[in-house]
């Protein structure tokens, strides 16, 4: 079987629920539509995703820590995929999001200049090239176009906290609805694509976005990796195989580390026991009717009132599927929301529910250990 691995950058969950275009491509596939992602900014998702770990302990938990990932000790799904007869290719944003260990041959395209559709398109004939030859292959496609439109239109015209940006939240909308059209459109043109090949009876395809957008959802962040909210680290996965039963959804809160070791399972790779043991846990109990909380930790680099996000986290976040606390490390604050009554996260309990404050951040500092340390340094 081959993998075609697509990230739709910077796909808000609530429009991607609400698409046609996705409701009708469900029906061939499994979704979950509650993936939570471990960060909310490309480099630190892209890395979890590709580790199947949390970026404290893979080394990538900041915008600028992408050669401190700890390749010695964590095995990527390319590297799997490669050392099990894959022949691996990519084309990502920049150098930056992805781990190269183990691609053939990982490009760049210039999001500002080339035509995404037609790249994608072509690669895919050359993927339809190497499997009449007899060989598996894994392609990974970055569809950048609504990151690109949000850099230029967003991005470089306003700053975190603009009045004329988050005055206008339905002008805002309505942009990110053409951008978001967009990856519509190319979603479709990729698997007619795929369809036309006859590539796709033995290929596995997995959709996800890596995450959300704001769209002035909140003061303080006007595109993404500033707060752990549900907007941005809220995401989707879909796969997309003759191994699923068609239109099966899953509700439960998943953790986009998870991806990788579902993938290795369906494609019966063994993870190797001499790198260590991830955080990740395969989904497929769960698409076989297993009921399980799957417990995420976020954490962003909120730049405040700096033009740059800092070097270390200092937003950390613990979901579970009703309840989330949020932990400004910057100003040692905390957030507590229920979820299920306040999906929005406007009413703030933490001075009202101390049993389910103290539980929250009891287990986050169990499952993120450095947390203690931080904890003493800024008390």
């Amino acid at each position: 079987m081959n993998l075609l691995f697509i990230t739709i950058d910077g796909g808000r969950l609530d429009r991607i629920l609400k698409s046609s275009v996705f409701n009708e491509i469900e029906k061939n596939g499994t979704v979950f539509n509650n993936i939570i992602t471990y960060a909310p900014y490309t480099i630190g998702a892209m890395h979890a995703v590709f580790s199947g770990e949390f970026g404290f302990k893979t080394g990538v938990n900041s915008y600028w820590s992408t050669y401190q990932f700890k390749k010695e000790q964590y095995k990527t799904l390319t590297e799997y995929l490669k050392e099990n007869g894959f022949k691996t290719f990519g084309d990502a944003i920049n150098e930056l999001i992805l781990p190269k260990q183990g691609f053939d041959r990982l490009n760049y395209h210039n999001e500002d200049k080339d035509d995404l559709l037609q790249r994608h398109k072509d690669l895919l004939e050359e993927m339809k090239e190497i499997n009449s030859n007899g060989e598996n292959f894994f392609l990974y496609l970055h569809y950048s176009n609504i990151h690109t439109n949000i850099k230029k239109n967003v991005l470089k015209k306003f700053n975190n906290f603009s009045q004329e940006y988050f005055k206008n939240k339905k002008d805002n909308e309505k942009n990110y609805d053409k951008y978001f059209e967009g990856a519509e459109n190319y979603i479709l043109s990729i698997l007619n694509q795929c369809k036309n090949l006859g590539i796709l009876q033995n290929t596995l395809v997995v959709i996800i976005s890596d995450h959300g957008i704001s769209i002035g959802d909140k003061i303080g962040e006007r595109a993404y990796g500033a707060y752990c909210y549900d907007y941005t680290i809220q995401t989707y996965l879909l796969f997309i195989s003759k191994k699923f039963l068609p239109s099966t959804k899953i509700e439960q809160q998943v953790r986009s580390i998870d991806i990788m070791p579902t993938i290795l399972e369906i494609l019966k790779i063994e993870q190797n026991p001499e790198f260590k043991k991830i955080s990740g846990k395969s989904l497929l109990p769960l698409i076989n009717g297993i009921k399980e909380e799957r417990t995420a930790i976020i954490e962003t680099g909120n730049p405040l009132h700096n033009e740059q996000p800092p070097k270390e986290p200092n937003v950390v976040a613990i979901r579970k599927s009703n309840w989330k606390l949020i932990w400004n490390l910057y100003d040692n604050s905390k957030e507590l929301y229920n979820l299920e009554q306040d999906a929005e996260e406007t009413v703030n309990l933490i001075d009202e529910n101390n049993e389910m404050k103290e539980r929250l951040f009891h287990e986050l500092l169990i499952l993120h250990p450095r947390l203690a340390y931080v904890r003493k340094k800024i008390q």
